[in-house]
């Protein structure tokens, strides 16, 4: 399955992307670290949402198998960025998830992080180290 994404520059360093499946709009900026004024999202901010999202869609599918609820369960990811080349270079950061599961529940959800296609679609040297509480 395809889905086009159409991207608008429109000055001032600012990009609009629209989803072409549902007409959503969301608007990227360039990040104070690349000289730009960090007013939302920069691109890569959207690759460590799309990572938080993907891990958390992937487990709350998962956990709805065993008929749990996997709402009120939170992800923080922090990105570092490395300067040569340009790119992320690490996500960490840590994954809650709601206090009635058990420890082997955590456990067997712990294994959907790497199913996150998002995350399989990252290079390799990109490190993805979040624990799960």
């Amino acid at each position: 399955m395809s889905v086009k994404i159409k991207a608008l520059y429109m000055g001032d360093d600012t990009v609009e992307l629209e989803h072409g499946p549902s007409g959503r709009k969301i608007v990227t900026d360039l990040p104070v670290d690349n000289g730009g004024k960090g007013r939302t999202f920069s691109p890569t901010d959207l690759l460590a949402a799309a990572l938080s999202s993907c891990i958390l869609t992937i487990m709350a599918k998962a956990a709805a198998k065993d008929h749990l609820d996997l709402k009120g369960a939170t992800v923080e990811v922090e990105k570092d960025m490395q300067s040569s080349p340009r790119r992320v270079a690490r996500f960490m950061g840590r994954i809650v998830l709601p206090a009635h599961f058990t420890a082997p529940q955590k456990d067997r959800l712990k294994a959907y992080i790497k199913a996150c296609p998002v995350g399989g679609s990252l290079h390799p040297d990109v490190k993805v180290e979040l624990a799960v509480e």
